[in-house]
Formats: C-alpha cells, structure tokens, sequence
C-alpha cells in the first residue's frame, strides 16, 4: 500500500484503477475547459496568514450544514455515475459520509438508487434533483425521496442544457460502458474494476430505469434523459418544486449576485456557489472568485455554501475566510471512491480535516466558526479584475439604431 498523503496520490490511483471513460468523465469540463482549471488556480492565488504565540488547543472543526451536524464544513456533492467509478459506488461514499458525520448528496443520475442507498445507511442523506420535463417522473422521484427520510432537497439550476464535454463524446461515454475493441481493451487492464462490478447488478441509473416511462433498458434511456432536462425551468417551477417538496431546500448553481439575491427572497435553506465544476458554462469565472461579490450582495439573509475546485482542507479553510458558511467537495472524495471503495472516500475526509485543522491552527484559529477574511490574503486586483454588470433598469437601457 502506498503512502497516501493528498487528494493527489488518490487521484493517481483512481486513474490507474478505473475505465478510462469512467475517469475522464470525473476529471474533465466542458469545451476548453478554462473554467475547470481555474476553478483551482484560483484558490491557489489566496494566501493563508500565519500567526504565532496562540494558544493552539483544544481545537474544534465542528460545524452545521442547513442546521444539520457535521464534523466539519464540507458535504459530499452529488455526482452522477459514481457507481460507474466504483461499484455500488453511492452505497459506499454514503456509508463513509456517514460514518465520519459528513451530509452525503445522492444523484439523480446515480447508478444506485434512493432505496438502495437509503438500504445500506442508517441515516437520512440529501438527494439532488434535476429537473424534467415528464411531470410524473418528477412529482414521483420527489416522493420517493421523501418516502426514504432525506434530509434536504439540493435543485441543480445550472443544467437546463448540457455543456459539451469533448471527452465524454470522444470516449463514447455509457452506463454500462459499451464493448467496443478499445474498451475492451482498456477494461483488461482494470480487473479490480470488473471483478466489482461482476459482482453487483447495479449498472443502470436505478433513480430512472424502472421508474420513467417508456425507459426500461439503456438504450431507451440514454434517448430519454438527451430529451428531459427541463430548458423552461424558472422561479415558477422552482416555487410548485418546493411546494412538492416541503422540507429544506438548497438551490445549487449560483454564480451572479443578482440571481443570489432573488434565490435569498425567493426563501431558500441555502444557496451553493457553483459552476458545476467548470462543466457547463465555459469561459465563466471560478466560484471562489464569485464567492465574495455574493455574500457582498446576500449577507446573512441565506446560508452560503461553496463548491467547485476544492481539493484540499487549505482550499477549505480559503472558502471559509471569504465567506462561505460551508463547502461541498465532489472530485476530491470520487478520487478515493475510485481508488479505494469506501476506504478511500474515508481517506480523502480524513485528508482534508487534518489539513483544515493544522492550517486552521498555525493561521491562529481554534474554532471553525472563527474563520474569516482575517486568516486570508488576498491579491490586487483578484476580487476587482472583472466587472461584475448590474442589472439594468428600462430607463438605463440605450435605444437600439435601426
């Protein structure tokens, strides 16, 4: 067993250890992706300041995540196909989010379903919703996430269209993987893979087959979900979901201050800052730089959480000192999942909390809740580079020549 020391040596061997198509689907964006490397360039701009001559005891990186406990500011982020990566790869994230007392996120496009899940974990974990356009499909999988005790319904806004991810149409990305010669070539030499996934007849999206009409195998699904993601989702059906839903609700997806502030009079639990980890909207800036324009433009009036680029306790901490109440991680704990199973997705939270709580600790700070723009520097220009437009009033709009 190698040392392991950092989300990175986990992501090599997740590599090394998973289909090819399965891990490039986990570790790519869309178009050029600019958006997914600055996602973590970014973070690496913000310096940490060091302090001296504190008492360093008795730390504590305890924290609550929409009024749920959580040993530290971090839950696990829905990814789709993760029981691709690994496999019954949500049973085992979710079994080690909870044991390590972290809110784990189910996908809608999960191999394993909510009951299967729900099967294997003896506490409720929060299921993320992409919105369709078949109604019954909708007001269906929202009840059987109410019928199985989730915690909280995260609502992905970002993903009314698919951005294009060159690799995922270059792999020919399927659930199962189809036999093609360089498939099978490149699933001869992951055996670990195959022999677990021999060994577990989840190998569809069990949230969708079975339960959507007219999809009964891959094929029939993989032509229903290109034609279901609902582009006239507004603050309308976001209003007649919540009504559906009833319990707490977080709006994932929000990356402009003026949207931050109408999801914050709209009510919502929480907002997440997010660019789906750069794989949608290319060319959009990273969410750590968007971070402090909208808790500037929301305050305290909902709760902020942050995700996309994250892959270390230090980018945590960073997220924490420009004002998020909490973070999601989802590419860090998939590079364990993949390199490891549930042991691995232990690994990587046991990872970032060490690295959260030594940097916490020689920047100063005792408790988590402390953090802010005092432990975090900041270079010129970062928050200012880029003008953020403000919305226009119909007397600011300039007449059009014709």
């Amino acid at each position: 067993m190698p040392v392991i020391t950092s989300i990175e040596d986990l992501k090599r061997m997740h590599r090394a250890r998973t289909p090819k198509m399965f891990y490039d689907y986990a570790e790519s964006g869309s178009y050029t992706e600019q958006t997914f490397r600055e996602n973590t360039t970014d973070f690496a701009r913000l310096k940490l300041r060091q302090k001296v001559a504190v008492d360093m005891s008795n730390r504590s990186t305890a924290s609550d995540i929409v009024g749920l406990p959580a040993a530290m500011p971090v839950a696990l982020a829905p990814v789709g196909m993760t029981g691709m990566q690994h496999a019954d790869g949500e049973i085992h994230a979710a079994r080690a989010a909870e044991k390590f007392g972290l809110p784990f996120c189910l996908s809608t496009m999960s191999i394993c379903s909510l009951e299967d899940v729900a099967e294997h974990t003896a506490k409720p974990f929060m299921f993320q919703l992409y919105v369709m356009k078949d109604q019954d499909f909708l007001a269906t999988i929202i009840e059987r996430a109410k019928k199985v005790k989730c915690s909280a319904l995260v609502l992905t806004l970002d993903l009314q269209i698919l951005g294009q991810r060159h690799k995922d149409l270059k792999n020919g990305l399927s659930a199962p993987p189809k036999l093609t010669l360089p498939t099978l070539l490149d699933l001869a030499t992951r055996w670990r893979w195959g022999m677990g996934m021999l060994q577990t007849r989840r190998r569809f999206f069990g949230n969708i087959v079975g339960h959507a009409k007219g999809v009964g195998d891959p094929s029939s699904l993989m032509s229903w979900t290109a034609e279901q993601f609902d582009e006239k989702l507004d603050w309308d059906k976001i209003s007649r979901i919540r009504d559906l839903w009833g319990g707490k609700l977080i709006l994932k997806g929000v990356l402009d201050p003026e949207d931050a502030r109408i999801a914050a009079d709209f009510g919502a639990d929480a907002i997440i800052v997010s660019n789906h980890g750069g794989r949608q909207l290319d060319g959009a800036l990273s969410s750590i730089r968007m971070l402090p324009h909208i808790v500037k433009a929301v305050g305290h009036r909902v709760e902020i959480h942050m995700d996309s680029g994250i892959r270390s306790g230090q980018d945590v901490l960073k997220a924490l000192a420009l004002g998020a109440h909490s973070t999601w991680i989802g590419r860090a704990w998939l590079h364990g999942l993949g390199a490891m199973g549930e042991a691995g997705v232990t690994k990587a939270l046991e990872i970032i909390r060490k690295e959260l709580d030594i940097s916490m600790a020689l920047c100063g700070e005792r408790d988590i809740r402390d953090i802010g723009p005092q432990n975090v520097m900041i270079p010129r220009g970062f928050l200012d580079e880029y003008d953020i437009p403000q919305p226009m009033g119909a007397s600011q709009i300039a007449p059009v020549a014709v």
